[in-house]
């Protein structure tokens, strides 16, 4: 994953190090600036909490089945 190789360019040597802390969440957080609509995966993740909650803040679509995503004509 390219996100993957460019926190470890940067010095993290795991997933959760203050490296990848600093790194990940805020690129992920310019990213859903940029989007009009996330999909939440099933899973326990903080991260992934916190994206929704931007995306809510944001009065951006949060989808959590596939199915539910709008079909594009």
């Amino acid at each position: 994953m390219a996100g993957a190789a460019l926190a470890a360019a940067a010095g993290s040597t795991q997933l959760g190090d203050a490296v990848s802390e600093a790194f990940l969440y805020p690129v992920a957080h310019r990213l859903i600036a940029q989007c009009q609509a996330i999909y939440r995966i099933e899973g326990t993740s903080a991260g992934a909490d916190n994206d929704v909650r931007l995306a809510n803040e944001r009065g951006l679509n949060v989808y959590y089945r596939l199915d539910d995503i709008p079909q594009v004509k």
